[in-house]
Parts: structure tokens; C-alpha cells; sequence
């Protein structure tokens, strides 16, 4: 049991008061000290002992603190003259007890060299408070850990780049998503949760790390590629890439030109050709730079800390550098968006299509594929093509698409057919194909040669560019 004694005077003592006898902590004893009428709340709770005397009185202070040991001393008296008499007194009687001063008088100097004395600056206080209900400011935890802005509470608005996607797709890196709060009701997330407009994040980690997240959240879509990344990484390996290098090169320039405010990052892996090397360089500018390893051992290693240096979120290669060693399964894991290069430049695009598949994918790539219509002024196609003709199963995904092309004032056309998927896919002409990026994504499968499951079929072609969006393998069902 902890006895701790409120020397009490004013409105401020009198709601501290009455919050100690609503909560009812078992471990604590109350004692409160007070000489003035109206200072306490007209009923106490049973857990508060009242003791009538004046705190600024040496001798009747010295009394009260022979009665029991106390390990907090709370100050919370509304003339400063009297608060200084008590903070004197007490330190006479024991200079080791804490105390909690609450200081309304905007004076800095009381008690300012004294040792144990936890200062409340009231007007301090009401002026944060105040600032946190400003537009575009973080909620910050101060009262909860180191208080330094670890913690944060983040409000999804509509439009941001983080609404209408899985947890799981997010790469949290020096931080992490805690809890979802929507509806007065708390979400534990998996990586299957799918986050909404309007809810609220419980975000930890880094407080600078937190800053940057939270300006990401509160950006309105149409920033491509975050909120995966900020800029542009073309990865070009001599062993596959040496034909098609510059066109690459340019192409991935063209993107950059189109997005807001991007850098391009290129890397040059297995260099065998210092003439085409030669030739990338003369298009370096300040929005391109080429870096060239001669290393071959520690490709994988350097890619891993390309992008992590340069908070890359799109990554651009050609399908078999792609496949090649362990890239795939790298990218997989960094959860950044790839954009495979198709026989039709990206210059050439006029659509950008979705193709449907399972439900949980289509939610997960949908803001993606509004994005990046809108970044790079395509129209986006929803495609339900389905041998069997079952397309009621899929009513809920076209709703969700419906929706967000109102959230995000884009428009979307739906179509419905009963059709071989794949065999209609390749029969498209200019498209840019956006598609979940799968951990088991594969051109060689022996299946895919006779599937009609558009996933399967999605690295043997390379007609058409493509853009793969992260995708998070659900845990079970979504709450909320």
C-alpha cells in the first residue's frame, strides 16, 4: 500500500480529486490536506482520508507527515505564495520525498534546482492539447514510455496512399502497426487486416521513422509508388539485359519524368559491356544516377541496401533478371512493387487493366491500381473473365472497385465475359497489367501450360508491361 498526500486548493484539485475516487486504484491510500471551503468535491470516495489544516504551516505540515510515510506529495494549490510556503515546508521535513508540483502561475523558477520535484506546467499542458487538435499533427503518446513520440496514433483520411490495403503489404521497417481502431472497437492486425479511411493506427517505433510514416499516411493517393517506397530502381543485369538495356534505361526515365518529384536509381550487376556502359552514363542528370558493381558474389546484398538506402518503392527489370538467382524472392520479402518491362514500352500504354482472381488479391492491389492509373493518366479496366461464367462469387470485389473509383473520382470499366482469361488477355493490345506479386510466381511450372488461372500464366508472356503489387498471404479473415 502507497500513501500519498494531496495538499488541495481550486478547481483543478477538486476534478484531480474526484478522478482518484472514480478509478479506485486498491494499491493506493488518499490522504487530502486542505483549509479553504469549496475546495473538495461535496462526496469522497471511501479511499480518501480528509485531514483540515493549513499546508503553508510548518508545524501543521510537520503533523500530517508523522501520521504516515509518504511516497508522493501532490501540490495542487491555486496561489502561488501558498505553493512555494508548502514546497519550502516539505523539503525542511524531508528533502527526499517525491513531489508533483502543478505549477499555474507560468513561473519556471519554482522549485526549479530542487531534487524529486515532477513540475506540471498547466499552461504548457492546455497549449498541447490544443496543438494536437490541429490539422496535420500527430497524436503522440507523453505519458507512455519515453514520451518522446514512439508511440502515435494516426487517422486514416480518405484518399490516403495506406487506405484499402493489408497490413501485410506494408513494409514495416523501425516500426510497426500495433492495433486498428474502428467503429469504438480495438483491432489486433494480421497481415490479412485491410486498413479503411477513418481508422485510427496505433503505430511504434522510431520517432523519426513515425514522422515520416505519418506525413505518408496523411498524403493523398497519387504519389506513386508510396506508400512501398518513394523512388524509381532499375536493376539491369549485363547477362540478360544487354540488348534491351537502353531502352530500359529510357523507359524507366519516361516513368520518373511522369511521377511527382522522383529520383531514378540504376544498377548496373555483371558489367561485361564498358561500350553500353558508356552509353547509360551520357543519360545521367540529377534525377538519374548509375551505379555499376563489379562485384559478383554480392549482388543480392548490394540490391538489399540499394533500396534501403534510397527508400526505393518501385523496382524495374526485365522478366529474366527478374527469375534470375534470388531477386524474386528478395523483392518478395522487402514488399516492394516490380515493374517487369513488356515488349510494348510503357510510352505506348493507354490502359491499365486488372485481371480478377481470388478476392483477397483484388482488395489488395485495388488503391495500387487506381494509383497508378491516375499517376500516369490511363484508364483502368476491371476484367471478370470466367470459363465457367461465375461471376456472382466476385460481386463484392466489383463493389469494392465501384467504390473506390468514387472515393478517388477516377472512373473504372467493368467487364464481364464468359471467356478463357488467358487467351483474352493476350489478344489485349497497349495495356499495362497490374497484378498481385506472389511469393510462388513462376514461368516455368509445368501447369501453367494448360491453366487458365491468369497468375499462371503471368511470367510466360512479355508482351505487355506489368506492374506486381504486394500481396499479403491472409492469416484468416479480416477483422473488423
Amino acid at each position: 500500500m502507497k500513501n500519498i498526500l494531496i495538499l488541495a486548493d481550486g478547481s483543478i484539485a477538486r476534478h484531480f480529486i474526484e478522478w482518484v475516487g472514480r478509478k479506485r486504484i486498491a494499491e493506493n491510500k488518499y490522504y487530502v490536506a486542505s483549509y479553504k471551503p469549496g475546495a473538495l468535491p461535496t462526496k469522497i470516495s471511501k479511499n480518501i482520508t480528509r485531514i483540515k489544516a493549513d499546508p503553508t504551516s510548518y508545524s501543521k505540515m510537520n503533523h500530517i507527515m508523522q501520521e504516515a510515510k509518504f511516497t508522493h506529495i501532490f501540490i495542487v494549490m491555486e496561489e502561488k505564495e501558498d505553493a512555494i510556503y508548502t514546497l519550502k515546508n516539505i523539503r525542511l521535513i524531508d528533502p527526499k520525498v517525491r513531489i508533483i508540483l502543478v505549477n499555474q502561475w507560468d513561473d519556471k523558477e519554482i522549485g526549479k534546482d530542487e531534487e524529486n520535484v515532477i513540475h506540471i506546467d498547466v499552461d504548457e499542458l492546455t497549449a498541447a492539447h490544443l496543438y494536437d487538435q490541429l490539422p496535420n499533427v500527430p497524436l503522440v503518446a507523453q505519458n507512455v514510455g519515453l514520451g518522446r513520440g514512439e508511440i502515435m496514433e494516426i487517422h486514416v483520411p480518405f484518399g490516403s496512399a495506406y487506405a484499402y490495403r493489408h497490413v501485410g503489404s506494408i513494409m514495416q521497417r523501425k516500426w510497426k502497426i500495433a492495433a486498428i481502431y474502428r467503429d469504438d472497437k480495438q483491432i489486433l492486425p494480421t497481415n490479412a487486416t485491410m486498413i479503411r479511411p477513418n481508422d485510427a493506427l496505433l503505430v511504434v517505433g522510431k520517432p523519426m521513422v513515425l514522422d515520416g510514416v505519418y506525413r505518408a499516411i496523411n498524403k493523398r493517393i497519387g504519389l506513386f509508388p508510396e506508400p512501398f517506397g518513394k523512388d524509381l530502381y532499375l536493376l539491369l543485369d549485363f547477362r540478360h539485359d544487354q540488348e534491351a538495356a537502353m531502352m530500359y534505361l529510357r523507359e524507366s526515365i519516361y516513368l520518373t519524368e511522369k511521377l511527382e518529384n522522383k529520383s531514378l536509381y540504376v544498377r548496373v550487376i555483371h558489367p561485361s559491356n564498358f561500350e553500353l556502359i558508356d552509353a547509360l552514363k551520357t543519360l545521367e542528370s540529377e534525377q538519374m544516377t548509375l551505379f555499376i558493381s563489379y562485384d559478383e558474389e554480392d549482388a543480392e546484398a548490394i540490391i538489399e541496401y540499394d533500396i534501403g538506402e534510397h527508400d526505393i518503392g518501385l523496382v524495374l527489370a526485365g522478366t529474366e533478371t527478374f527469375e534470375a538467382d534470388n531477386l524474386k524472392e528478395v523483392l518478395y520479402t522487402l514488399k516492394k512493387l516490380v515493374y517487369l518491362f513488356g515488349d510494348r514500352p510503357l510510352y505506348n500504354i493507354h490502359e491499365s487493366v486488372v485481371m480478377m482472381s481470388e478476392n483477397e488479391k483484388m482488395e489488395s492491389i485495388s488503391s495500387t491500381a487506381f494509383d497508378i492509373s491516375e499517376s500516369l493518366g490511363l484508364k483502368l479496366k476491371l476484367c471478370d473473365f470466367d470459363p465457367e461464367g461465375e461471376f456472382e462469387s466476385k460481386r463484392m470485389i466489383l463493389e469494392h472497385y465501384e467504390t473506390l473509383s468514387h472515393i478517388f473520382n477516377i472512373d473504372i470499366e467493368i467487364e464481364q465475359k464468359v471467356a478463357n482469361p488467358v487467351r483474352e488477355l493476350s489478344k489485349m493490345e497497349n495495356i499495362l497489367q497490374v497484378a498481385p506479386f506472389e511469393k510462388d510466381l513462376s514461368s516455368d511450372a509445368p501447369w501453367s501450360l494448360v491453366s487458365t488461372k491468369i497468375e499462371d500464366f503471368l511470367l510466360r508472356s512479355q508482351k505487355h508491361p506489368k506492374l506486381l503489387v504486394p500481396f499479403a498471404l491472409a492469416e484468416g479473415k479480416e477483422e473488423g
